[in-house]
């Protein structure tokens, strides 16, 4: 495991010893969000691409030597992470792009990205002696916390706008996690969360706080480098909400730079639907920070006016040359079909917002022909079936009559 040799404020610069610390910046508060950096010298002297084409371990945690864990013991069985990176050839020739990928994050334990940071958070509550962890939560982040918690044998407590997806909620109930259905937006549920775990002293798995859950993150980004045989694509497109996720990717290729895995970072793209997009307008009007809105759209698991990694973000965006676009609700239930008809991968609507994304750059034609493009998928379209159904016509319904079918379906 990785030796953690500093925690740094990504507003201020001020670098902390780890532990010294607990989640944030003391001197810019909750705004000072933290990174996890290490003595990269020292890695690069037994982490090398030789050593992960010997692995066997086809999970997040062939990166070990750059993950924030103390003790290997305390990571859980269940296997997160090398989800597949399909080609599609058919995306490429219709929007112009030289390639296109789809990594598929649906098909983790949980079924979403967020288990990458979940199995990393649980690790470190367990490497803190603690046996209890919390959250807030959309649902995604939640249920994950709730599925390694449950294998961790931790009690947990989940926090979630009571218009939060029935399915999240249930896999929350059925991993046994206490629910707190909160009245309001995520902004409500985070904050009485972070109330909770002040009072109570449980551990804080809340990503925009807790630097250590992007490094879980980050894995999504490392396996996309390596699955491209250590090559870079252009641009990687991903949706957006509390600004973790594309947090995550910029960290990956830090890492990888830092390593001398990769020669260049590729440009990320951050998509946001349009009821929304406070980081969106933040990097549109060059803003030095966010201004939180009241969120509006289908999309539960970006629905975040009051994102907590927004510096982060930012300058994933803009230290990477990338760009940041909005997406109408229309736009995401349309690309959820798309996705699915055309490369079988069935999204939710976040999950599908990158693809959204990608969609609208390249009918504006902001994508190159000779652009190798990566698209993240970030959760399963199972976690949102009334969302799925609103993307689709009606079934047909018939008798058990074969003249009855034939007149139905050959008008």
């Amino acid at each position: 495991m990785a030796r953690v040799l500093m925690l740094k404020c990504v507003l201020c610069g001020r670098t902390y010893r780890e532990r010294e610390v607990d989640y944030t910046c003391p001197h810019c508060g909750m705004d000072g969000t933290l990174d996890v950096l290490y003595d990269y010298d020292e890695i690069k002297k037994h982490f090398t691409r030789e050593c992960l084409e010997k692995s066997r371990d086809f999970t997040q945690w062939r990166y070990r030597d750059i993950l924030p864990v103390n003790d290997e013991t305390n990571i859980q069985p269940l296997e997160v992470g090398f989800t597949p990176l399909y080609d599609s050839g058919v995306l490429a020739r219709e929007y112009g792009a030289k390639k296109v990928y789809i990594k598929d994050d649906g098909r983790n334990p949980t079924a979403s990205l967020k288990d990458r940071a979940s199995a990393v958070g649980v690790a470190r509550a367990l490497d803190y002696g603690k046996n209890t962890i919390a959250c807030s939560s959309t649902g995604n982040a939640a249920s994950s916390m709730a599925g390694f918690a449950a294998v961790a044998g931790l009690k947990s407590f989940i926090f979630v706008p009571e218009s939060a997806p029935e399915a999240k909620v249930a896999q929350l109930l059925i991993y046994g996690a206490t629910v707190v259905l909160v009245k309001g937006n995520y902004e409500d549920a985070f904050n009485l969360s972070t109330a909770a775990i002040y009072k109570f002293g449980w551990y804080n798995r809340n990503c925009g706080i807790n630097p250590y859950l992007v490094e879980g993150k980050k894995t999504c980004g490392l396996e996309i480098a390596e699955q491209l045989g250590w090559e870079a694509p252009d641009r990687i497109f991903i949706a957006v909400g509390d600004g973790c996720c594309i947090s995550g990717l910029y960290k990956a290729f830090y890492d990888l730079k830092a390593l001398g895995f990769i020669d260049r970072m590729p440009k990320l793209v951050g998509v946001q639907a349009a009821g929304s997009s406070p980081i969106y307008h933040a990097f549109k009007y060059h803003l030095p920070k966010v201004e939180f809105v009241k969120p509006d759209t289908l999309a539960d698991s970006i629905a975040v006016g009051a994102p907590r990694n927004w510096a982060k973000a930012l300058r994933a965006v803009r230290q990477t040359g990338g760009d940041m676009v909005t997406v109408t609700d229309e736009e995401i239930l349309e690309a959820m079909k798309e996705l699915a008809r055309k490369t079988g991968v069935f999204g939710e609507p976040a999950g599908v917002t990158g693809f959204a994304g990608f969609k609208k750059m390249a009918k504006e034609r902001y994508i190159g022909m000779d652009e190798r493009i990566a698209i993240v998928v970030t959760g399963n379209g199972l976690k949102d079936i009334s969302s799925a159904r609103k993307a689709v016509a009606k079934p047909i319904l018939v008798e058990p009559d074969i003249n009855e079918l034939l007149k139905r379906i050959c008008c």
